[in-house]
């Protein structure tokens, strides 16, 4: 009975420090100072590693194989193919300029843009988080106790933390939005949805040790407008609704997610489609658009990727939500891969997975860049709306843009994109005379 009661003590104790110290001032918009104080520790630490690394590395080592490099596991020549067709075809042909075609066939089967974008992105030194890295190569005794410090640090004080906040954040969210979901609609309505969204969301941020710096606040999106940005992790969610607040479109979960969406969607307007309709694209676009016709609702936060690509590049946007009209509000968001890896690879682990690594990293550290509201020019196609919104997000955000489908993570290349590429190339051989050359040629003969 009394260790019933020591532990019923310190379980009363750790729930009054998380709240005191924790979860009342992030509900409240304020700092204490704790979290700049865990970041400048962290930044110090790793800075420090690194140097103790880059000095290992000057050490005689024995001979290894040629490493890869930290964009990827082959050399690329990046001369682009139209350049190197035409040089090929200044020449009589000779047998060895297939060789450049072979090349870059292996090259594609090796390491394709697109595959690459679907797996965590190689650090340039190791952060202290995993031995895996392709460029790692020295530990030393040091190394080797901060880096258990560090797992001790994140396993047994950080985990049990953030596991707490999540859980009062969650419970919060499911409570509050039931609770306000039974007043009548009207503006008192709205304010107290916006109120639990936003103080919910700022536990969350603090359940993951988040570092968000918001740019350009001036542009946020405004009522009545949509929302797009990059997609990397579920988690983009909630560190936007952390200084705003968005009607969510998703497809209904079951489980835990099930019944969030269940509960917020009885205080706020979002849009959750059943599987079955989201198939529909008309029945999509028809529910869209009258959200966005209603001034008085909140803007639609959507993501065009339709899946969560590595916090490297940006993939093609689908086109439905720049059929909707109205104002494009884009929004670019980067994650500092240093303190931990936001990207969700969702065909290689689960929810569960995913969020126990998260929670176990350093810290989520991002930046969140909102761009000029932006809206349809006239003859203007979805199609090149979505484009150009596309690369508006990925230059503020340093990102490569790509214009590959994201769906290509689960399924095999679209016939219609094989044939794009056919004529991109027969274009090629057009422009530098190969086709033409050749066709005299059969003529003289």
């Amino acid at each position: 009975m009394e260790v019933v009661w020591a532990v019923g003590q310190l379980g009363a104790a750790w729930l009054a420090l998380v709240i005191g110290l924790v979860m009342l001032p992030s509900a409240l918009g304020i700092s204490l100072g704790i979290s700049e104080a865990y970041m400048w520790v962290l930044v110090k630490t790793l800075e420090w590693a690194t140097i103790r690394i880059q000095k290992g590395a000057k050490k005689p080592q024995p001979q290894m194989p040629r490493t890869p490099t930290a964009n990827g596991i082959i050399e690329r020549d990046e001369t682009p193919m139209e350049k190197e067709i035409s040089l090929l075809h200044r020449a009589d042909f000779e047998f060895s300029h297939i060789f450049y075609f072979c090349r870059k066939g292996f090259e594609a089967i090796v390491e394709d843009e697109v595959t690459q974008r679907f797996s965590s992105e190689e650090l340039l030194s190791w952060n202290l988080l995993t031995r895996t890295n392709v460029n790692f190569h020295y530990i030393s005794l040091r190394l080797t106790v901060v880096w258990v410090i560090g797992v001790i640090v994140r396993y047994c004080f950080l985990l049990p933390l953030r596991f707490t906040l999540a859980a009062i954040g969650i419970t919060s969210m499911i409570v509050g939005t039931t609770a306000v979901g039974q007043l009548p609609n009207g503006s008192v309505k709205n304010y107290l949805s916006e109120v639990v969204h936003l103080t919910c969301s700022r536990i969350l941020v603090r359940a993951l040790s988040g570092t968000i710096r918001y740019h350009n606040k001036e542009n946020r999106p405004q009522k009545g407008g949509i929302c797009v940005a990059n997609h990397t992790s579920p988690i983009d969610a909630i560190i936007l609704t952390n200084d705003g607040c968005y009607a969510m479109v998703g497809q209904v979960h079951g489980g835990l997610m099930g019944i969030i969406q269940r509960a917020t969607v009885k205080a706020c307007p979002h849009v959750w489609f059943e599987r079955s309709e989201i198939k529909d694209r008309h029945l999509v676009t028809k529910r869209l658009r009258e959200h966005v016709a209603d001034k008085s609702k909140l803007p639609i936060l959507i993501f065009p990727e339709g899946t969560c690509i590595n916090n490297t590049s940006v993939m093609m946007f689908k086109k439905g939500s720049f059929e909707i009209g109205g104002t494009i509000y884009p929004v670019a968001i980067k994650y500092d891969p240093q303190f931990g890896d936001a990207f969700w690879n969702s065909s290689k682990y689960n929810i569960v997975s995913y969020l126990l690594r998260i929670m176990t990293s350093w810290a989520i550290v991002c930046n969140v860049w909102y761009l000029p509201p932006m809206v349809r020019k006239e003859g203007e196609d979805a199609v090149q709306f979505a484009n150009r919104v596309r690369s508006a997000i990925a230059h503020q955000g340093g990102l490569t843009e790509l214009p590959w489908d994201g769906g290509l993570k689960r399924a095999k290349v679209k016939d219609t994109f094989k044939e794009e590429q056919q004529k991109n190339y027969s274009k090629m051989l057009v422009r530098n005379g190969s086709v033409g050359s050749l066709s005299a040629e059969t003529e003289s003969d």
